[in-house]
């Protein structure tokens, strides 16, 4: 999965999504100008490729690529927050941001929004908020809703990031973040998400931390994590995203070609390469993959559903939801 430069399709670009490795392409924000540039940006794409996945990191709070034009959603913590005062209302909430989230995304043809989050909070700053609470069974809650929400607009959900990541400090964007407690914590608390969630995922992006109390290798990498405990442990037969291959935590597993063909062997399906158009050419040149038995129906399940149709009134109460849960967010960062 692939980044792509700007606001418009370059002709490099057009050649490059043509290269039968090309699974998707993933958006940032300088992707983004307005909702119709988006969407004729995506059919541009999609002259090129099709089906091909289009996503994007749409979580709400410091993780929203897409922000002109679109809801201003609030973190996932947030919806924690309301959990402890008033359970049955953030369950509804979490419904209607998840629905909101991608009714607005499948609005300008976006299959796929990596989110949620099913990190349980902890002690990682670069979590934090983007986490739904500390406990374990809160997240599996609100996150069942939000999941059931999204499916309402068309699109699959992906949690993320396997087996957890709420209980580092290190931030796997600048590091190799370590969790060296037993395993036996890591499955009673951080994996208990996965476990509520394997059946309603279409797709699980996996963490870049090591966990040397299961298995030496960063779980993006970890035939343990994902073919053992991930496949046969809980079930999930949906597709496997590794985090961002570039990112620092990536690297102790050698160049981008080794990177790729450690994630491909481990039991990843699509491999991130968001910002680095040099290593996109040397995999396209050198990588060499054979489709695995149930790729193709584990890749069409991050495919949107082109028939659901947003309700008029059901975005204009999700969005006064939206409004009013930043306004609460920030009159608390501003106390």
């Amino acid at each position: 999965m692939v980044g792509l430069s700007g606001p418009v399709l370059t002709p490099e670009e057009r050649e490059m999504l043509i290269h039968p490795l090309i699974g998707g392409v993933i958006l940032f924000d300088r992707n983004h100008e307005t909702p119709e540039q988006l969407r004729m940006l995506i059919a541009a794409v999609r002259t090129v490729r099709s089906p091909l996945v289009v996503s994007v990191d749409q979580e709400g709070g410091r993780v929203q690529r897409l922000r002109a034009g679109f809801t201003r959603l609030p973190p996932l913590g947030w919806l924690g927050g309301l959990y402890e005062r008033m359970p049955a209302e953030a369950l509804a909430a979490a419904r209607e941001l998840g629905w909101l989230m991608a009714a607005e995304l499948r609005g300008v043809d976006i299959d796929a929004s990596f989110a949620p989050v099913l990190d349980v909070a902890g002690n990682t700053e670069i979590i934090g908020s983007r986490a739904f609470h500390e406990d374990p069974g809160v997240v599996a809650a609100l996150a069942k809703t939000y999941v059931a929400g999204m499916h309402e607009a068309g699109m699959g959900a992906t949690g993320k990031h396997f087996p957890g990541h709420g209980s580092v400090r290190g931030d796997s964007h600048l590091e190799l973040p370590c969790d060296a407690r037993p395993l036996e914590a890591i499955v009673a608390h951080d994996l208990q998400p996965f476990v509520a969630l394997a059946p309603d995922l279409a797709a699980v992006m996996t963490a870049h931390v090591v966990y040397p109390e299961a298995c030496t290798l960063p779980a993006s990498f970890s035939i343990y994590w994902i073919e053992t405990v991930l496949r046969r442990q809980l079930g999930f037969d949906g597709a496997v995203v590794s985090d961002d291959l570039e990112m620092a935590g990536a690297l102790v597993m050698g160049d981008v070609l080794a990177r790729a063909e450690q994630a491909l062997a481990a039991g990843c399906d699509l491999l991130p390469v968001c910002n680095d158009p040099a290593a996109v050419v040397r995999l396209l040149d050198q990588l060499r993959w054979t489709r695995s038995a149930g790729f193709d129906q584990r890749y069409a399940r991050l495919l949107g559903e082109a028939s659901v149709q947003a309700d008029p009134e059901r975005l204009r109460r999700a969005r006064a939801l939206a409004g009013q849960a930043m306004d609460h967010v920030e009159g608390a960062n501003d106390g």
